[in-house]
């Protein structure tokens, strides 16, 4: 059984064949890093500034864009994944991992900043918010943070 992700757009954007196929890349890559076998659900919404900023707003009460917002349906604990731990779609047998959000404009702003591609910083912010859906956490200058940027470093293939 594959991983699902179900993809919505808000916004024209062109580009949306190939950032859906970097977006389950990194779905993949990152799940398999992680050792997740079972077959999991994720939902991603594409969208602009405005949109991402209002969520943020919402339900962070910071009133700015941002690149990502990950939300967890499970409070796991990082490496120690457990099946028992997370909530499975009855219908299809999946474990729902919970949604991403990925503001298009701020992946292409960041990805001329740091100079790469497009495609790159799209599979570097999945890396990251799905080791968030993971548990993973980066909110202290402390070993958490550590932990989270070596398992992004790894999936990346970075040294």
């Amino acid at each position: 059984m594959k991983h699902h992700i179900d993809f919505s757009v808000k916004g024209h954007f062109h580009r949306h064949l190939l950032t859906r196929n970097s977006i389950r890349s990194a779905v993949s890559c990152t799940l398999n890093a992680e050792g997740i076998g079972d077959a999991c659900e994720i939902s991603v919404l594409l969208t602009d500034d405005e949109e991402i900023r209002i969520i943020n707003s919402s339900f962070r009460s910071v009133d700015r864009a941002t690149d990502v917002l990950s939300f967890p349906n499970s409070e796991l604990v990082p490496g120690a994944f457990s099946i028992e731990d997370c909530e499975m779609n009855n219908d299809t047998g999946r474990i729902i991992l919970g949604d991403i959000v990925l503001s298009v404009p701020h992946c292409e702003n960041q990805a001329k900043e740091y100079g790469h591609s497009f495609y790159q910083e799209v599979r570097y912010l999945t890396v990251h918010s799905v080791l968030h859906l993971l548990g993973y956490d980066h909110m202290d200058e402390g070993e958490m943070k550590k932990a989270m940027r070596t398992r992004e470093k790894l999936i990346m293939g970075e040294k």
